[in-house]
C-alpha cells in the first residue's frame, strides 16, 4: 500500500469495502477499473486491458463516464455486482501529486442483478425480483422484492421442496441466503443468476423486526399480518437491510411488507410451469410461443407485468374470477370504448418505476415530465371507464386518483422539453422562481453586452478582426492578430501570447466576466436545488401514485385479455365451485395461433361422480400431449379471468395443476430420465388434493415394461381409490400401455379414450380426434416409417413384433425375437 499513489490507495480502500463487486472508480471523465476487476471487465465487456504503471503491475481498463449504463447492464446481465465510486468534490479542491490529498470519492450505489433502477437495464414487461430465503429444521422463510417498483412480500413454507418451488415460481435474479446455509442452495437446484451470502444475524427475527418497524414507522408488525411468520420476517428484514446498504438511501417507495400464502392462488410446480410454457418457451427461454406472448396485448409496462403476475398466480375464488370475466366480457362487447382506452393507456409511462426513482431522489427532469404526463392521462381513462357497468371496472374508475397536485407542480416548475440531467440547465420553467429568472437575465444580458463590447472595440481600435471570446482556462479575452498589434490601446492588459496573435483583457471586460460567470454558476446551483425541491414535493404523493399504477395495470391487463379474446375467437367459461371439468371444442391456444391450417378441436368431460379419470391411448404424433396441455391451459386461462379457446367450458375451480409430460434428465443433479419422472410423479401423489387437476403422460416408460406397467397401474389406482382424494381428483392419463385400459372394468370412474387414426394398407393417418374406447396398438412401427427409418429396420421390427405378440418365449424357454430368422440370414450371425 505504501508504494501506491494516494489515488490508488483510495481505490484499494473502496475495493476492500466492496470485495464482491467490480468497482467503477471515477477519475475525471472516465470510470477506471484495476487489478482483477480490470481483467474481468476487459474480458466480459471486450475493452482493452492496459496498465497504470510503467512496470505493468497494475492492470487497468476504463471507459467514458457517460457510457456507464450500457457497461453496467452487460455486467449485471452476466451476474456481476457493480459498485459505482463517484467524485464527491470538484477536481482541484483536493491536493495532487506524491503524498497530497486526493479528490474525495465515495460509493454512491451498488448495482446487482436483483437491485436495478435504470430503464436501460430493466425489462419493462417483467418484474426484477431479488429474494431472501432461510431454511430451519421445520418451516422456511422466504421474502421477495422488486426494488424498482416497491413490491415487497414475505411468506413461510412447510418444507425445503416448497421453498424451492416458490423460488422457481418467483424466479428472482438474485437470492440472499445466510452464510451458514449457502451449501443448502446449490445453483443447479434453483435457477438463480446470483446467490449472495449475508451474515446469519441479518436473518434473526428480532433484528429483522426492528429494521422493518423502523422502515415502516410502526411499533410492531402485527398490523401487517406477520405475527405468525418469524422465518418470513427474518428473510424480509435481511432483504431490506441488503438493499438499503446497496442503495445508500432510505427506500421510501416501499409499499409495505405484504404477507402471503402459496395456497391463496392456484399452485403450479416448476415442472408444470415449464411443461405448459406459460411465460417462458422451453427451447428459446423467451416469451415467444408462450401463453403470455399470445395474450399480451397490453399498452403499458405496468399492464404487461400485471398480466404476467396473473398468469403465475391464477385465482381460486370463483367470485373474484367471475368479476374479472364480467369486466373482460364488457370490454370485449364495447370495442370502441376499449380501443379508446388502449389509445389513452399508450401515453402512460411506467408509473411504478418512475415513482421509485422520484422517492429515491434519483429521478431526472425527463422522469418528472413523464410522470406528470402519465398522470395527466388518468382523467381521460376515468371518463372512458364511466361507460362501463361491470363491478370491477366501476371500482377501478371510482378509485383512480390522477394525483393532480403532481401534474400541477411539474407543469408549473419543469420546462416543456427538459434535458436529461438537471446539471445541464434549462430544467426549471421561466416564472417558477424570480431569483432564478433574475440570474438568467443577468447571464443573458452579460453575453449580449460582450457582443456589444466587441463591436465597440472594433470601432474604437479600427481593428476589424478583433474578437472577444471565452474559454474555461482564461475566461473572457480580447484577441488581436500580430498584424494589428500596433493599434492596441494602452488600457489593454496582455494575458496570453499565441503564435499568430495576442490575447488581452480590460477592466470593463474583467468586471463583466465576473458578473456573468457568477450569475451562471449561481443559476446552475439554484436550478439544481429547485429541481431537488420539486422531486421531494412529488415524492410526498408516492403512495397515491403507486395505487393509481396498480389500477392502470389492472385495466390494461383486462383490456389485453378482451383484445385477445376478440381476435382469437375465445368464449367465456363458466367458473364455479363445483368439481366438473367439461370443455366442448377445446383448442390448444399457442398451437392454434401458429398453425397454417385449422386446429381440430376436442372435447373433455371429467365429472368425478362418474368420470374422474380418463385413460388416453393412441400412437405417438397423434396429438395426445397437445390434448393434455390444452385442457390444463384452458383451466389456467379461465382462472385468471380470461376467455378460453373452446366452444363451451364449465370449470369447477382447481386448486393445483400438476403435469408430468415428456422425458428429461437432470444430469447436474445426477438424476436419470426415469428418476426425474418418478420424482415428479411422487410430488403429484403426495400433494394432490380433491380439487387438483392431474395431467400424466407416459408414466413408467423409462424402465422395463413390467416394472413400468406395474407403476402406472398402481398410480391410477391410487388416484382413484385414495381416501384423501375422495374420488374427485380430475385426471388425464395418457399411456402406451394398452393393458391399463382394463382398469375401466374394475374402477367405476375410469373411462377409456383414444386418439383416432385411420389405418390404410401399412400406413396410418392421424385424425387428431379424441374418441371413446381404448386403442389396441401404438402403431410405433408405422410412426418409425414416417420418421424415415431404413426399410430393412422397419421390416425386421415387424417380424419381432409378431414374435412378441404371439408369445415371448419358445417351448424351450428361448426368446422368440432372438430366433425370428435363421442365424446369418442377413450376415448378422456370429462366426466362431
Amino acid at each position: 500500500m505504501e508504494k501506491l499513489t494516494p489515488a490508488m490507495r483510495q481505490y484499494m480502500e473502496v475495493k476492500e469495502a466492496n470485495p464482491d463487486a467490480i468497482v467503477f472508480f471515477r477519475m475525471g471523465d472516465f470510470y477506471e477499473m484495476f487489478f482483477d476487476d480490470a481483467r474481468t471487465a476487459s474480458r466480459v465487456l471486450g475493452i482493452t486491458l492496459t496498465s497504470r504503471d510503467k512496470d505493468k503491475k497494475i492492470p487497468m481498463c476504463g471507459f467514458p463516464f457517460h457510457a456507464a449504463t450500457s457497461y453496467i447492464a452487460r455486467l449485471v446481465k452476466e451476474g456481476y455486482k457493480v459498485a459505482v465510486c463517484e467524485q464527491i468534490e470538484e477536481p482541484g479542491r483536493g491536493g495532487k501529486g506524491g503524498g497530497g490529498v486526493v479528490v474525495k470519492r465515495a460509493v454512491s450505489r451498488v448495482i446487482t442483478p436483483g437491485v436495478v433502477f435504470d430503464d436501460e437495464i430493466l425489462d419493462a414487461g417483467s418484474n426484477n425480483y431479488i429474494a431472501a430465503a432461510t431454511m430451519n429444521s421445520g418451516t422456511s422463510g422466504f421474502s421477495y422484492m422488486d426494488a424498482s417498483t416497491g413490491e415487497f412480500r414475505a411468506t413461510v413454507l412447510a418444507s425445503r421442496a416448497e421453498l424451492f418451488d416458490e423460488i422457481m415460481r418467483v424466479r428472482p435474479l438474485e437470492l440472499l441466503v445466510p452464510e451458514k446455509e449457502v451449501g443448502s442452495f446449490p445453483p443447479g437446484a434453483i435457477d438463480v443468476k446470483k446467490i449472495t451470502p449475508a451474515p446469519d444475524r441479518d436473518f434473526s427475527p428480532r433484528e429483522a423486526t426492528e429494521r422493518l418497524c423502523q422502515q415502516f414507522g410502526t411499533a410492531s408488525l402485527d398490523g401487517l399480518g406477520l405475527r405468525d411468520m418469524p422465518e418470513g420476517i427474518g428473510a424480509a428484514g435481511a432483504l431490506l437491510g441488503y438493499i438499503k446498504e446497496t442503495q445508500k438511501a432510505p427506500l421510501k417507495h416501499l409499499r409495505g411488507l405484504v404477507p402471503y400464502h402459496t395456497h391463496e392462488f392456484l399452485v403450479m410446480d416448476p415442472a408444470t410451469r415449464r411443461n405448459l410454457e406459460i411465460t417462458h418457451n422451453i427451447i428459446s427461454g423467451g416469451k415467444d410461443s408462450t401463453l403470455l406472448g399470445l395474450l399480451d396485448r397490453t399498452r403499458t409496462a405496468i399492464g404487461a407485468r400485471t398480466l404476467k403476475t396473473w398468469l403465475l398466480n391464477p385465482l381460486k375464488d370463483a367470485e373474484a374470477i367471475n368479476m374479472r370475466l364480467d369486466a373482460v366480457g364488457e370490454l370485449l362487447e364495447k370495442r370502441p370504448e376499449r380501443e379508446a382506452l388502449a389509445e389513452q393507456l399508450s401515453g402512460v409511462y411506467d408509473l411504478e418505476r418512475l415513482t421509485a426513482r422520484v422517492s429515491l431522489g434519483t429521478a431526472g427532469p425527463r422522469d418528472l415530465a413523464a410522470l406528470a404526463g402519465s398522470l395527466a392521462r388518468i382523467p381521460e381513462v376515468k371518463r372512458t371507464l364511466r361507460e362501463f357497468s361491470s363491478p370491477l371496472l366501476k371500482e377501478i374508475s371510482s378509485s383512480l386518483d390522477g394525483v393532480a397536485e403532481v401534474v400541477v407542480l411539474v407543469g408549473n416548475a419543469i420546462a416543456d422539453a427538459p434535458p436529461v440531467h438537471a446539471r445541464d440547465g434549462g430544467v426549471i420553467r421561466e416564472g417558477h422562481s424570480s431569483a432564478l429568472d433574475e440570474l438568467r437575465s443577468i447571464r443573458a444580458g452579460g453575453k449580449d453586452n460582450i457582443a456589444r463590447l466587441e463591436a465597440a472595440e472594433r470601432e474604437r481600435t479600427g481593428i476589424p478582426t478583433l474578437k472577444v471570446a471565452y474559454n474555461r482556462v482564461f475566461g473572457y479575452y480580447i484577441e488581436v492578430t500580430r498584424a494589428n498589434l500596433d493599434r492596441v490601446p494602452d488600457d489593454y492588459i496582455r494575458k496570453q501570447t499565441l503564435v499568430g496573435a495576442e490575447r488581452f483583457i480590460t477592466q470593463d471586460l474583467k468586471e463583466w466576466e465576473e458578473k456573468v460567470l457568477t450569475a451562471e454558476e449561481k443559476s446552475r446551483t439554484l436550478e439544481i436545488d429547485l429541481f431537488g425541491e420539486v422531486v421531494s414535493s412529488a415524492a410526498v404523493h408516492a403512495r397515491r401514485i403507486q395505487r393509481d399504477a396498480g389500477l392502470i395495470g389492472a385495466v390494461d391487463a383486462l383490456a389485453s385479455l378482451a383484445a385477445a379474446a376478440d381476435s382469437l375467437d375465445y368464449r367465456r367459461p363458466v367458473v364455479n365451485d363445483g368439481f366438473d371439468l367439461v370443455i366442448e371444442g377445446g383448442r390448444h391456444p399457442m398451437i392454434e395461433a401458429n398453425l397454417a391450417e385449422d386446429f381440430i378441436p376436442n372435447d373433455i368431460e371429467l365429472v368425478p361422480e362418474s368420470r374422474q379419470i380418463i385413460l388416453l391411448t393412441g400412437p405417438n404424433m397423434a396429438g395426445k400431449s397437445t390434448y393434455l396441455r390444452q385442457n390444463a391451459l384452458i383451466v389456467l386461462m379461465a382462472q385468471i379471468g380470461s376467455y378460453v379457446p373452446a366452444a363451451r367450458a364449465e370449470i369447477g375451480v382447481v386448486d393445483r395443476i400438476f403435469t408430468r409430460i415428456g422425458a428429461a434428465d437432470d444430469l447436474s443433479r445426477g438424476q436419470s430420465t426415469f428418476m426425474v419422472e418418478m420424482n415428479e410423479t411422487a410430488n403429484i401423489l403426495n400433494n394432490a388434493t380433491e380439487r387438483s387437476l392431474v395431467i400424466l403422460d407416459e408414466i413408467g416408460r423409462g424402465t422395463s415394461t413390467f416394472d413400468g406397467l406395474s407403476i402406472a397401474w398402481s398410480v391410477v389406482e391410487h388416484l382413484h381409490d385414495s381416501p384423501a382424494l375422495r374420488g374427485r381428483t380430475r385426471t388425464l392419463f395418457a399411456t402406451h400401455y394398452h393393458e391399463l385400459t382394463e382398469l375401466s372394468l374394475t374402477k367405476e370412474r375410469v373411462r377409456n379414450y383414444n386418439m383416432a387414426v385411420r389405418h390404410w394398407e401399412d400406413r396410418i393417418i392421424f385424425l387428431r380426434k379424441v374418441v371413446p374406447g381404448g386403442c389396441s396398438s401404438s402403431y410405433g412401427i408405422q410412426v418409425a416409417r414416417l420418421a424415415g427409418l431404413p426399410a430393412s429396420v422397419i421390416e425386421r421390427a415387424g417380424e419381432i413384433l409378431k414374435n412378441l405378440e404371439s408369445g415371448e418365449l419358445t417351448s424351450t424357454g428361448m426368446p422368440r425375437l432372438a430366433t425370428g430368422r435363421p442365424r446369418g440370414a442377413s450376415g448378422a450371425g456370429r462366426s466362431e
